[in-house]
């Protein structure tokens, strides 16, 4: 079980493509901890993940938050913050580190990239403010994620964003296509053409034994190899998320909607309304009847279904174009290095130990 607290409906950025309700509301700490004791009872080292808003505007919170945690024994949580990255500063980075707290950073790419959509309430760029946080958090946690968001008016210079966050350090690229967008015929051309452009970029990458993961295509090679992994979000039972005000949905993006609500703190969990969510959810949906790619794709994403169609039940169609166009590209990639036995590859893809070995690696180098 994942908990995601949104400590916050405050942001000192206001992203252009953002989904979230920005509010003035703030979680209190007896909020946050009735959440985390009513939802994580009886689960096995359960993951609490700090969320906005922008959570750093909530610091002193999230490690109070942690310190309650570990007094829970024998539980043993898991933490993780996703931030803007624009307020990490060397003290927090430090306290991060001591309380077992995972970083995750976003960042679109470059600056004239970053400063397109990701910017501030006055519509200024956030690029210089972020770029020097990002070298400071991989100095600090090398593996921690970088999520870059695609758009139309950035498609053509996806494939040079990803190699610009490498070049800062990034191990771990984390790609969201922004499908509530409009996608036209010439922005979804310019897409594939750097998806292609960065099909070979990951090759060479491979044959030179770098040690990186890029979400868009390592997760869908994963896919194949284990094949039903991407089949299910388990909508409202592997993740829940948690407003200011203890309000439970069963994800980040079903938030404000009164519809799907699952609960509240102090009165717990709905389990009816979770399990009727859960199960609209599962249902086969009708466009995806007899697809060759069902099972690999992400169709049961809760998430982007209700956030681009407004229902459980259907698939924004540019969703269904992306995939079949991805996945065999992906494919591709797979089968070639396969082929020529490529140890990086061989040892990411089919040995379960390969995350642990790789840090102690590091570590030892």
């Amino acid at each position: 079980m994942h908990l995601t607290l949104h400590l916050t409906e405050r942001c000192n950025l206001a992203c252009r493509y953002c989904y979230e309700r920005h509010g003035e509301a703030d979680m209190s700490l007896e909020t946050a901890l009735a959440a985390i004791d009513e939802c994580t009872r009886g689960t096995e080292n359960p993951g609490i993940i700090f969320f906005g808003g922008e959570p750093l505007l909530k610091e002193d919170l999230i490690f109070d938050v942690i310190a309650a945690c570990e007094r829970e024994a024998p539980l043993r949580f898991h933490y993780k913050v996703t931030t803007n990255g624009t307020l990490v500063t060397p003290e927090f980075l430090s306290r991060a580190a001591s309380a077992r707290l995972h970083v995750a950073v976003s960042c679109d790419g470059a600056p004239m990239t970053q400063d397109r959509h990701r910017v501030t309430a006055a519509g200024e760029g956030s690029s210089a403010a972020l770029l020097p946080r990002i070298g400071e958090v991989l100095a600090s946690q090398p593996y921690a994620p970088v999520m870059m968001t695609v758009n139309p008016d950035t498609a053509a210079d996806f494939a040079g964003n990803v190699r610009f966050l490498r070049s800062l350090g990034a191990s771990y690229v984390i790609s969201s296509v922004n499908f509530q967008a409009d996608w036209d015929a010439a922005s979804w051309r310019r897409l594939k053409r750097s998806y292609k452009q960065l099909a070979k970029w990951y090759l060479d990458a491979y044959r030179r034994e770098e040690k990186f993961y890029f979400a868009a295509f390592d997760k869908r090679i994963a896919t194949r190899i284990w094949h039903g992994r991407g089949a299910s979000c388990q909508l409202g039972k592997r993740q829940i998320s948690v407003t200011p005000d203890g309000t439970y949905y069963p994800c980040v993006q079903f938030v404000g909607r009164d519809e799907y609500v699952i609960g509240h703190v102090g009165r717990g969990l709905d389990e009816a309304r979770r399990e009727c969510v859960f199960e609209r959810n599962e249902r086969a949906k009708p466009s995806c009847a007899g697809c060759a790619l069902l099972g690999r794709c992400n169709n049961r994403c809760g998430c982007l279904n209700i956030s681009t169609t407004g229902s459980l039940d259907s698939l924004p169609p540019f969703f269904c174009e992306h995939e079949r166009f991805l996945i065999p590209l992906a494919d591709s990639l797979a089968e070639t290095l396969y082929a020529e036995r490529n140890a990086m590859f061989l040892q990411r893809h089919y040995n379960p130990a390969f995350p642990v070995l790789s840090i102690l690696e590091d570590m030892t180098g």
